[in-house]
């Protein structure tokens, strides 16, 4: 019932990966500025070469995971946590060059510890722990210290006579270039701990904008299937039903032939009129009663045939006007149409057709304006919209018709509707009900299409 919908972890391994891509970026971003601060804005040297090298480094892995999302090969857990390692790889290197763990910014080894833990197993965790802190810890022993910015008091003992008396002066500019080592060191955590701030933010409100996404789809896809349980269970019970009215009505049409001669058209021409109707009926209760009793994967190789859609439509609204002869219909046609466009010509699909046709003209009534069939079609979509000029859907209907079948029928609605919800959603379309002004009710309808490439055609065409 639900192989169209993507697996779970499948799903979540891609968008993770897409998460990561971002991420990534803005690290580049945030180093790539921090870099341009620090050596020009605030004249600290740094190796410089080297530091655009490793930010160089983060941006071709970057290119790399872009490449991959284009791909639609699966990702895998080990994937994304292999990627994680070589960004712990890349701030290690960063932070090497800048004084490892002296350096005002060394918490960015929690960005990955929190990614790992919102987009991996727990395993996998504690397996980053160990990663960050085995980085942390060796570059508080091996790293390329930063510029003493801190000035160096010197000894007042190791001072000449002569140079006492600038001592005062020499005191002033201590503790102004303290002053400034200070606000320095305060800068690079304020920076930190806002871009930190915001990171996690945004990042975390994203990810749960997907997970509620994801949390959607599950949801309508759980309701597909409990529809398609209903389906099955009313095909169970139509199917038996089938099998518990193939006798009386084969005894009806047995009685009905017999009168059709006992009762001649030249001696009794109104009796002979109404044995015509019963007989009439007799066969389309049948006809609709082998539908029912066949199996789905039946109707659907005996009917599932490949028709242009100018033809389709035609078959299906000369075949609901021998039902509805009196009916008045106004077709509008979309004279821009796209003539190659297919179908698959369901017997389900066109039964879903019928019953809306047959709902409308039923709401419509005596109406002058009768029913409006629009179509419009390109290669890919067709959108169907049937109207009437009846009294609309009862508003507390509109939501849920067609989602389950109803009790009763008393406004034109019941299991009629609810299995061509299903017949429409189970072929890949949507359908949507709604009233229009000022009164009656309409029926959108989106299905899709066949579209043969041309190259295939062509070597259709050859062979």
């Amino acid at each position: 019932m639900l192989t169209h919908v993507t697996p779970k972890s499948e799903f979540n391994a891609r968008q993770n990966l897409k998460w990561l891509f971002i991420l990534r970026n803005m690290l580049i971003v945030a180093a790539s500025l921090l870099l341009i601060i620090s050596v020009y804005g605030l004249n600290i040297k740094l190796p410089e070469g080297q530091l655009w090298m490793v930010i160089v480094s983060i941006i071709s892995v970057n290119v790399y995971t872009s490449m991959r999302l284009q791909t639609d090969d699966p990702v895998s857990e080990l994937e994304i946590f292999s990627q994680l390692a070589i960004d712990v790889l890349a701030i290690a290197a960063f932070m090497y060059l800048t004084g490892g763990a002296s350096n005002p910014i060394i918490w960015v080894f929690l960005l990955p510890l929190i990614v790992t833990a919102i987009m991996l197993p727990q395993s996998y965790a504690w397996y980053m722990v160990a990663l960050t802190t085995t980085m942390y810890t060796i570059l508080i022993a091996h790293n390329i210290p930063l510029p003493s910015i801190e000035p160096h008091m010197p000894d007042p003992a190791r001072l000449q006579p002569d140079d006492m008396a600038h001592y005062s002066m020499l005191l002033n500019a201590y503790a102004a270039s303290d002053r400034y080592y200070y606000d320095l060191h305060m800068f690079g955590m304020w920076f930190g701990f806002v871009f930190s701030a915001g990171l996690v933010a945004f990042f975390v409100v994203e990810l749960a904008k997907t997970l509620k996404t994801q949390e959607r789809s599950l949801a309508i896809a759980r309701e597909n299937a409990l529809r398609d349980e209903r389906v099955i269970a009313l095909g169970t019970l139509a199917a038996s039903a089938a099998h518990d009215m193939g006798t009386p009505l084969g005894t009806i049409a047995i009685v009905a032939h017999e009168l059709r001669q006992e009762y001649p058209l030249h001696r009794f021409p109104d009796l002979h009129e109404k044995i015509d109707i019963v007989q009439q009926q007799v066969d389309r209760c049948k006809k609709a009663l082998s539908v029912m009793s066949a199996s789905a994967g039946e109707i659907r190789a005996e009917s599932g045939s490949v028709m242009r859609v100018t033809a389709y439509l035609d078959s299906v609204i000369n075949l609901w006007r021998t039902q509805k002869s009196t009916a008045k219909l106004n077709l509008f046609i979309d004279p821009d149409n796209v003539d190659e466009a297919e179908i698959i010509a369901e017997r389900t699909l066109t039964h879903a057709l019928i019953n809306i046709l047959n709902n409308a003209a039923e709401a419509s009534g005596d109406n002058r304006k009768g029913i409006e069939f629009h179509a419009a079609w390109d290669l890919g979509l067709m959108h169907i919209k049937i109207r009437d000029y009846g009294p609309g859907f009862p508003p507390e209907m509109v939501g849920t018709a067609g989602r389950q079948p109803l009790i009763s029928k008393k406004h034109g609605l019941g299991v009629g509707l609810f299995l061509t919800y299903s017949a429409i959603h189970r072929l890949g379309g949507t359908i949507h009900l709604y009233n229009t002004q000022p009164h009656g009710a309409c029926v959108d309808i989106a299905l899709p299409l066949l579209h043969a490439e041309p190259n295939e055609e062509k070597a259709t065409d050859n062979g």
